[in-house]
């Protein structure tokens, strides 16, 4: 199977878009640009911070998503009706994981990476290990190559 190939400047350009709004968020909200603590925030679930800012950020990663896939449209994989329960189980482990871990990739890998913050290079750590190591058993299990 060939990959499509994927010209230098879309990564570029997402990374500094990224870089630009967790950047811009902490130097105008003091705040911590972390998905999982914003969504947190926007539903209740955590105090501190202010909810409308919160959702308005979140508001903002929907929006231009939707503008990335108007100006370069990808194929999205076609899921199975069966797949469904396996997914809602994964995303519940995912929200553990991101409470359980005080912050997810985007809060620990993006910012507090960017902070030096030891916690954030700890919790990266973690995040890329565990990560390697998912794929080599799927791997193992149902097979595939490099």
């Amino acid at each position: 199977m060939t990959l499509p190939s994927l010209a230098w400047y879309w990564p570029l350009i997402g990374g500094l878009m990224i870089g630009t709004a967790a950047g811009g968020f902490l130097v105008l909200t003091g705040r911590i640009a972390g998905v999982s603590g914003l969504l947190a925030n926007t539903l209740g679930l955590s105090s501190g911070g202010d909810r409308s800012l919160s959702s308005l950020f979140l508001a903002g990663l929907l929006v231009t998503s939707g503008l990335a896939l108007a100006i370069k449209p990808i194929a999205l994989p076609s899921l199975s009706i069966s797949a469904t329960p396996l997914l809602v189980l994964a995303g519940l482990l995912v929200g553990f994981g991101t409470r359980l871990g005080s912050g997810c990739t985007s809060g620990h890998g993006v910012c507090g990476l960017a902070r030096l913050s030891p916690r954030s290079m700890v919790a990266t750590g973690v995040f890329m290990f565990i990560g390697m190591a998912t794929v080599a058993v799927v791997r193992m299990i149902v097979g595939g190559g490099a």
